[in-house]
């Protein structure tokens, strides 16, 4: 989940928000195709359901650029209060934006619901080569449309403390073998140490299965097979047990108080996270200043260089729209145009290879990381982003549940494949319900 500039909700998404595959669709259509740049010439409105808040920095720019185009900039709520209200809206037919800001892991549900416009139609497909392979293939859900444009991206890197690592002579781990070797060194030398934190994350957990090279989710039209003991899967639950079993990873949620005292004071060492996290560094953990790094993600084999994509968002046209055209027009301006740069100055990591490969956004210095070029590493790694990953056509409802069964491992009431496997059964059970084929 795109967690750029603040943390978003884990509500579950159930009621009225996700009732069946039938109720997806969306009433309504616009009044059919229309040329964007004469769309943008002739002016007009446009609604946009946001969180971040460099859209409304981009839409005031492109207001500037079209006098004759105004620009209402909403923010209805961060994840999953924002995936009900606009099923919901999509539900009664009235209400919806022109545009939404949507998730990755989110995008599948109203896609296959046929509630997104295909931008193919404004030619879209051709700005494929423009963006990073991971965001690219999150848009072109099911290889049948294209259904929004990537505003940003999470490609995974290793945060580390160095002022903690120094301290204790520890290595910067390159590989998961070595990564629980500096586990144990940590807590050995201090029990308040902990190499990480984590209570249970499903946006996590799945990551690190896609890095390990599991496909856990695959999805053809509304046919869905779920299997969370593939090899990815295995190897993943296998691994993090160890450092559940050993006591190794801080009992402390993401994004709570006490994990950015964590962060703070050195007892949680790392984070193995997107490549949005360095503005919630400068601003959740300011005292640490100059304590820490960024280095490659861990690698199941060594020399390895395989990642994995942890949040990020796009930005859809609904299809209930009756200004599709125009709504392109700023779309692209924002996803692939002036607006691009503007996220960045706002803390936002790109999706286009044009601004990952240029020699200013590589060059640039981090303070808050000791001067690094943080941009590097994080721009290799968005390169190295494992090919085929997928995520279900009801992935919001999945990580809300996510908890209720995997979660229960890190209290010792089960194991994490146990808890992966009544995962399993309770997403297939819900995917039937809601008129899905599921196996």
């Amino acid at each position: 989940m795109n967690r750029t500039f603040r943390r978003l909700g884990r509500r579950a998404l159930i009621g009225t928000a996700f009732t069946g595959v039938a109720a997806l669709a969306l009433a309504g259509c616009s009044g059919g195709a229309a040329d964007p740049d004469t769309a943008a010439e002739e002016g007009g409105e446009l609604t946009v359901w946001a969180w971040d808040p460099t859209v409304e920095t981009i839409a005031d720019a492109y207001q500037e650029e079209h006098p004759d185009v105004t620009i209402d900039v909403v923010n209805v709520g961060t994840g999953n209060d924002q995936y009900t209200a606009l099923q919901n809206a999509i539900t009664a037919g009235s209400g919806a934006p022109d545009l939404a800001q949507v998730e990755y892991y989110a995008l599948p549900q109203f896609a296959i619901g046929e509630s997104l416009a295909d931008l193919t139609e404004f030619g879209a497909a051709d700005l494929a080569d423009a963006f990073a392979p991971g965001p690219w293939n999150a848009v072109n859900y099911g290889g049948t449309g294209v259904w929004g444009l990537p505003l940003d991206s999470g490609p995974m890197a290793l945060f580390y403390n160095q002022a903690v690592f120094d301290e204790h002579g520890i290595e910067v781990p390159t590989t998961w073998d070595e990564y629980l070797e500096a586990a144990r060194a940590l807590h050995e030398a201090d029990p308040d140490l902990y190499i990480t934190n984590d209570t249970g994350d499903a946006g996590f957990a799945t990551s690190m299965i896609w890095q390990a090279g599991g496909q856990p989710f695959q999805v053809d039209g509304t046919d869905v097979s779920i299997d969370l003991a593939d090899e990815g899967s295995a190897r993943f639950a296998e691994y993090w047990q160890q450092l559940v079993e050993e006591d190794l990873v801080a009992p402390i949620s993401s994004w709570s108080d006490e994990w950015y005292q964590g962060l703070g004071n050195g007892t949680i060492a790392t984070l193995t996270i997107g490549a949005w996290m360095p503005g919630n560094f400068e601003t959740g953990v300011p005292d640490a200043a100059g304590d820490w790094r960024v280095a490659p993600m861990p690698q199941w084999e060594e020399g390895g260089t395989a990642t994995a994509e942890n949040g990020g968002s796009a930005m859809s046209v609904l299809e209930s729209s009756e200004s599709k055209a125009l709504a392109y027009d700023f779309l692209e301006f924002a996803a692939n145009g002036d607006g691009v740069q503007l996220r960045i100055d706002g803390g936002g990591f790109p999706a286009t290879v044009a601004d990952l490969e240029s020699e200013e956004f590589l060059a640039k210095e981090f303070e808050y990381f000791g001067g690094q070029t943080v941009n590097e590493v994080l721009s290799e790694s968005s390169a190295n982003v494992v090919e085929g990953w997928e995520y279900l056509p009801f992935q919001v409802y999945a990580n809300s549940v996510f908890n209720d069964s995997v979660g229960k491992a890190y209290v010792g009431d089960t194991t994490i494949a146990e808890g992966l496997a009544e995962w399993q059964q309770t997403l297939v059970k819900y995917g039937a319900d809601q008129g899905f084929t599921v196996e």
